[in-house]
C-alpha cells in the first residue's frame, strides 16, 4: 500500500533541527510512494557530516556505488526516489564519512528488519492494517482512581514451541490473552520490542527504534496482537528505552562517521556498566527522533503507554561512574540538565497527543517531582515505579523469620513517602534473574512456608497504596529464577501447590478489581490508615484501605511469622460485625482452613488509639482482609455462607 510522501519540506527541516518535528517518521526512512506517475520508494536520512550516502541493497548486490542519494543543501538530509523499487527490498545506507571510511548502516527509521543475526532494513508499509479497537479507544480514561494491575512479560520466554522456537505475535494472541483475562489483569507490559541484535539484552540494547522485532513476526502481526488485547478489555504497555543504545556497527553509533546520536564527550556518552552509549539529549535532532518514536508506538501500534527505562541513568551524569570520573553540568553539579529538559518535553508532547496515555518512569533514586506536572516543576510522568518499596519489601520477605523483628522498618518506612508521587508497585523481572532467585525461592522456611510467604507477599502488594505490577511466573510460584532463553516452567502446574498458587493469584486479582478501597485513593493519604505498624516483636502489621464510601473500607492484617497468634487484638474504628473478605490460609489456596471464618464482633475496648477492638486468631504466615458489615446486607452474608471452590469465578468489574 502506497503512502503519499513528498520530498522533505523546508518546514519539516526547520522543525527537525528545532527538536519539534514530532512526526518525523512520516518523512524520514523508506516510504512507498508514487512520484511523477511512477511507483517506487523514497529514502530519506539525516547524516549531516557524511561525504556521500547511497543505498546498498539486494538489488545492487550491496554496493551503493551507482545508487547515490542527493544531498539537500544546508540541511543535513540526503534523499532520493527510486522508481520500480517495491516493498520487501532489503537495504542499508552506505555512508562515507569525512575521513573516507565507508560503513553500512541500518535505517534509523526502518519499520521492519531482517531476523537476527542478519541486520538489513526492509522496505515495509505499516499503513494497511484495519483496527477493530474503536470501543476500547473511546472508553479510555485516566486510571488514578481506577484499578491498574499489570502483568509484565518477556514475549520470547512466556511460552515457546516444543522445539524452543518463538511463537508469533498472532499465535500469542490466541494463547496469552485468554490467560491474562482469566487471571484478572487489567494490562500487560511487554519488555522492549524495538529491533535488537542480541537476545540476552532482552531488548534493552536497540538498533531499530521504529521496527518491532522480526523475531515474532511482521509489524501487522504486532498490531493484530494489540488489537486483540483491546478487544478483550486488556491494555498494553511497551517498555521503551530512550536512555541509551547499543554499539553494534550497523546501529546508531557514529552514524555518519561522527558522534551523531550520542554525546561527543565520551565521559557523557559511555554507559560503562552496560556497554552502551547515551543519546545526546541536548541535540534538537535527537529529541525529534526520540519524541517521534514515543508517539510512533502510541499512534501506529495503539499502545496505551510506555514504561520509560533507566530514567535515573538519564538524569544523573554520575550514574554508575567512579568518583571523579564523571562530568559536571554548567553549575558544577551532577544533574543532566539536557535530559531533564528532554523528559519534560517528551511528557508534555505525549499528553498533548494522548491525555490518557500511561507514562511510567523507572526511576530508582529519590529524584523530586517525577510525577508532578511540568508546569509545576516536575518531570511530567503520570506514574513512577516505586523501586524503594520493591527493594525494601523483597529484602524483608527474604529475611529469616528470627531476624524479621529487627527488619520491621522495611515494612513501615515506605508509607512515609507513599503519596509523594503517583506510584506503581513493581515486582519486576530485574528482581528474579541473575542470581536474585525467583519470588518463591526468596521466601525462607519449608516448602509449605515458602508458598505461604509468597501468598502474603502478593496480598501485601495488592492491598498497599499504588498500582500493581507482577512479572510472569510469580503468579504460580516459579521455583527457578527467570531463564531468559527458556519458557516458564508451566509443568509446575502439574503439582498441587503451584495450581493452588495460581488460583490464589487469580482470586486475589479479581478481589482487587471489585474492591474500590484498593484503588480509588491510591495516591492520597486519605486512602490509607495504620492501625498498628509497631508490632515488630510478633511481625504483624494491620492497616485500613479506604475508598470514597465508608462502607468500602477494608481492614488488612498480615502475620509475617510461621507462628499462630491465637488471641491477637487489634483496634478498629467502628463498632459492629466484621466479615472476612479474603484469607490467604484457605485450603483452596494451599493453606489449612476449609471455609471462611464467621463474622467477628468488635468490643467497646479501646486499642491502638481506636475506640473499639477485635480479637483475632491469626494463622501462621497469613494475610486476611476484613470489612465492617455496614449496610453490607445479603450480598456479604451470601458470600460468607459458601465454601470457596477451585475455579470459582468472581464478578468481573468493568475497567478500562
Amino acid at each position: 500500500m502506497s503512502e503519499r510522501t513528498e520530498l522533505i519540506s523546508k518546514d519539516d527541516i526547520y522543525l527537525f533541527h528545532e527538536g519539534t518535528l514530532y512526526r518525523s517518521y512520516l518523512t524520514l526512512g523508506s516510504h512507498l510512494a508514487v512520484e511523477d506517475g511512477q511507483s517506487g520508494v523514497r529514502f530519506t536520512v539525516w547524516a549531516p557530516h557524511a561525504r556521500q550516502v547511497s543505498i546498498a541493497a539486494d538489488w545492487n548486490r550491496w554496493s551503493g556505488e551507482n545508487d547515490l542519494l542527493y544531498k539537500i543543501p544546508e540541511s543535513g538530509f540526503w534523499t532520493r526516489f527510486f522508481p520500480g523499487v517495491e516493498e520487501g527490498i532489503f537495504y542499508k545506507y552506505e555512508i562515507i564519512g569525512q575521513d573516507g571510511v565507508k560503513s553500512l548502516k541500518a535505517d534509523p527509521y526502518a519499520t521492519y528488519a531482517e531476523v537476527r543475526p542478519a541486520t538489513a532494513s526492509i522496505v515495509k508499509s505499516i499503513t494497511g492494517y484495519t483496527w477493530h479497537d474503536e470501543k476500547w479507544r473511546r472508553s479510555r480514561r485516566a486510571l488514578y482512581q481506577r484499578p491498574l494491575n499489570i502483568y509484565e512479560l518477556h514475549f520470547g520466554t512466556w511460552r515457546q514451541r516444543k522445539d524452543g522456537s518463538f511463537y508469533t505475535y498472532r499465535e500469542m494472541a490466541d494463547i496469552l490473552i485468554p490467560y491474562v483475562a482469566k487471571m484478572g489483569y487489567t494490562h500487560i507490559e511487554l519488555m522492549p520490542l524495538a529491533e535488537y541484535p542480541y537476545d540476552l539484552s532482552w531488548g534493552y540494547q536497540i538498533t531499530g527504534y521504529y521496527a518491532p522485532t522480526s523475531r515474532y513476526g511482521k509489524p501487522e502481526d504486532l498490531m493484530y496482537f494489540v488489537d486483540r488485547c483491546h478487544q478483550s478489555g486488556i491494555g498494553v504497555l511497551l517498555d521503551w528505552v530512550p536512555g541509551h543504545f547499543t554499539k553494534d556497527a550497523h546501529g546508531l553509533r557514529r552514524f555518519d562517521g561522527t558522534a551523531l546520536f550520542e554525546y561527543e564527550d565520551e565521559a557523557k556518552a559511555e554507559k560503562t556498566g552496560w556497554g552502551t552509549l547515551s543519546f545526546d539529549f541536548g541535540k534538537p535532532e535527537v529529541r525529534s527522533f526520540l519524541i517521534s518514536n514515543a508517539l510512533f508506538w502510541l499512534d501506529r501500534y495503539h499502545f496505551d503507554g510506555l514504561r520509560v527505562d533507566a530514567v535515573t541513568s538519564m538524569l544523573r551524569l554520575d550514574f554508575e561512574k567512579l568518583p571523579g570520573r564523571h562530568p559536571l553540568n554548567e553549575f558544577g553539579s551532577v544533574e543532566n540538565l539536557e535530559a531533564i529538559d528532554f523528559l519534560k518535553q517528551l511528557n508534555r508532547v505525549v499528553f498533548e497527543y494522548d491525555p490518557y496515555a500511561l507514562m511510567m518512569a523507572e526511576e530508582s533514586s529519590s529524584w523530586p517531582g517525577v510525577t508532578d506536572p511540568v508546569d509545576k516543576g516536575g518531570l511530567g510522568f503520570n506514574y513512577k515505579w516505586n523501586m524503594g518499596w520493591m527493594n525494601d519489601t523483597l529484602a524483608y520477605m527474604g529475611t529469616e523469620f528470627d531476624q524479621r523483628p529487627e527488619s520491621h522498618h522495611l515494612l513501615t518506612f515506605p508509607i512515609w513517602y507513599a503519596f509523594t508521587n503517583n506510584y506503581t508497585l513493581p515486582l519486576s523481572h530485574d528482581e528474579v534473574v541473575h542470581g536474585k532467585k525467583s519470588l518463591l525461592s526468596k521466601m525462607p522456611g519449608s516448602y509449605e512456608q515458602k508458598f505461604a510467604g509468597l501468598r502474603i507477599l502478593l496480598g501485601y502488594l495488592m492491598t498497599s497504596p499504588g498500582k500493581k505490577l507482577l512479572f510472569m511466573g510469580g503468579e504460580f510460584g516459579q521455583f527457578i529464577e527467570w531463564r531468559d532463553q527458556a519458557e516458564l516452567d508451566w509443568l509446575l502446574l502439574d503439582y498441587e501447590m503451584h495450581r493452588k498458587m495460581l488460583e490464589y493469584t487469580r482470586s486475589l486479582n479479581h478481589f482487587y478489581l471489585r474492591e474500590p478501597a484498593l484503588w480509588e485513593n491510591d495516591h492520597h493519604g486519605s486512602g490509607y490508615q495504620w492501625i498498628n505498624p509497631h508490632d515488630n516483636t510478633q511481625s504483624v502489621i494491620c492497616y485500613l484501605r479506604k475508598g470514597k464510601r465508608t462502607e468500602d473500607t477494608l481492614l488488612i492484617v498480615i502475620n509475617f511469622q510461621p507462628v499462630a497468634r491465637e488471641h491477637y487484638r487489634i483496634g478498629v474504628p467502628q463498632y459492629g460485625a466484621y466479615v472476612e473478605m479474603f484469607n490467604s490460609n484457605l485450603e483452596v489456596y494451599g493453606g489449612a482452613e476449609q471455609i471462611r471464618i464467621a463474622p467477628l464482633h468488635s468490643e467497646l475496648k479501646r486499642w491502638h488509639d481506636c475506640p473499639y477492638s477485635l480479637e483475632l486468631a491469626l494463622a501462621p504466615l497469613s494475610f486476611i482482609v476484613l470489612k465492617p458489615a455496614i449496610r453490607s446486607g445479603r450480598r456479604v452474608k451470601l458470600r460468607l455462607s459458601n465454601k470457596i471452590k477451585p475455579g470459582t469465578k468472581s464478578p468481573r468489574r468493568k475497567h478500562i
